[in-house]
């Protein structure tokens, strides 16, 4: 009985949708613009999150960056004190390496914008890295080609570079770059190994543009005591050991490293991820509220569009109704006929909106330069809110023709 129901007002929806062409493409309009840019700025939000949540990823969730500056920034912690302090140096990478206990991998980093020529090619301000021998057990990369190098090369600083994906495919567009000859900065290096692609990443931390050598070479062609050069430490916890704890015995070890007094203000930052995951969390909640706001303008003109449509139709089909009660109908089936076109209405224009989500995000991926994919959720939130708003803008006037007296509303012309 309620199947029989709901299939006849959903009928008697479908009937007056149809009859009434313009009406309804008007009506649904609003909900159908609410809906895309609600949905649209979700379905970019999630991209933009799942792109840069896989970047923060890339650089490790045990993993603490020892350097000059800190990624966020106290309330009450004036600027000029850190520009005061000191950048990590190389000779400080021994003393960690000695005295830490709760890590597994300790590395040096410094890098700087380089040209790098090979013979009539060139490539400008392309990433030049700088690194100590323990780097490749922090950073996960793999080589398409060649090998890393050894401990004696690293340590010896030889003339050696592992090189990018996109970095050979400017310098060697027909060669194999293994054995070449580059020139960095007017310095020679031979190639041992290139670097597997990685693709495009918003942090801009890709090793696809990255020209890695050892420490004790970088040192010939960058200032390794400039700040410009970002040098850092990087430290990765052992498996059983919490980034919590390690940074208790990173703090106490560099301020016995750089002899700093027991009241004294560390002079360096111990940075992890989760500071950068905090700050994007705080940008991502503050851009899904907006995309409430400019949607939610939107549906509340559809809303009231489509409740305004919906007395019409009552108006225009009283005495209909006055018919139908007097043939023994319910109000509940009343009710229902009314409260089915309301929400088929805006379930219609909830579907558009999200159709020209998927066309415009569809088209829209090449342009912005990372995967934006309309998901399963958003779809779903998409629909619940179309039923929704046709939910609360058809009850009243539903209501209202099922309450209708059918001696009064058969009188009516």
């Amino acid at each position: 009985m309620v199947f029989v129901l709901f299939k006849e007002s959903l009928l008697f929806a479908w009937q007056s949708l149809i009859s009434n062409k313009l009406r309804s493409f008007l009506s649904l309009l609003g909900i159908t613009i609410g809906i895309f840019a609600i949905i649209l700025v979700f379905t970019i939000v999630d991209g933009l999150e799942s792109n840069i949540r896989g970047s923060i990823q890339s650089l490790g969730n045990n993993v603490v960056y020892i350097q000059k500056w800190p990624w966020s920034f106290g309330p009450d912690y004036p600027w000029w004190k850190y520009m005061n302090r000191p950048t990590p140096e190389y000779s400080e990478l021994a003393e960690l390496q000695k005295r830490c206990k709760s890590t597994e991998a300790i590395a040096f980093r410094l890098g700087a914008r380089k040209t790098i020529k090979y013979r009539s090619n060139s490539i400008q301000n392309a990433v030049v890295a700088g690194i100590s021998h323990g780097f490749y057990k922090i950073k996960n990369f793999d080589l398409s080609e060649g090998r890393y190098f050894t401990q004696a090369e690293t340590d010896a600083g030889y003339r050696l570079v592992l090189i990018g994906a996109s970095i050979a495919e400017g310098l060697f567009p027909n060669e194999d770059p293994l054995g070449k000859e580059i020139h960095i900065a007017g310095q020679k290096a031979t190639v041992i190994g290139v670097i597997k692609k990685e693709g495009e990443s918003l942090l801009g931390i890709s090793f696809d543009y990255q020209v890695i050598t050892p420490f004790n070479f970088a040192r010939y062609f960058m200032d390794i005591r400039s700040e410009n050069s970002d040098p850092t430490i990087y430290v990765k916890a052992k498996n059983n050991v919490s980034n919590a704890e390690m940074m208790d015995e990173l703090t106490g070890v560099m301020r016995g490293i750089r002899k700093l007094k027991p009241m004294a203000e560390p002079d360096f930052a111990l940075n992890e991820t989760s500071l950068l995951s905090q700050g994007f969390d705080v940008l991502f909640d503050i851009i899904g509220t907006a995309g409430w706001i400019i949607g939610g303008f939107s549906i509340l003109v559809g809303g009231f569009g489509i409740a305004n449509i919906m007395f019409v139709s009552v108006r225009e089909r009283t005495n209909l109704i006055g018919i139908q009660k007097s043939l023994g109908a319910k109000n509940i089936f009343i009710l229902l006929q009314f409260l089915s076109e309301s929400v088929l209405l805006s379930a219609i224009g909830g579907f558009f909106g999200l159709l020209l989500t998927y066309i415009i995000t569809t088209l829209g991926q090449g342009a912005m330069g990372m995967d934006i994919t309309l998901s399963s959720s958003n779809i779903i939130l998409g629909f619940t809110i179309s039923i929704l708003i046709g939910i609360i803008s058809g009850f009243i006037p539903a209501y209202s023709a099922s309450q209708l007296d059918p001696v009064e509303a058969i009188r009516t012309n």
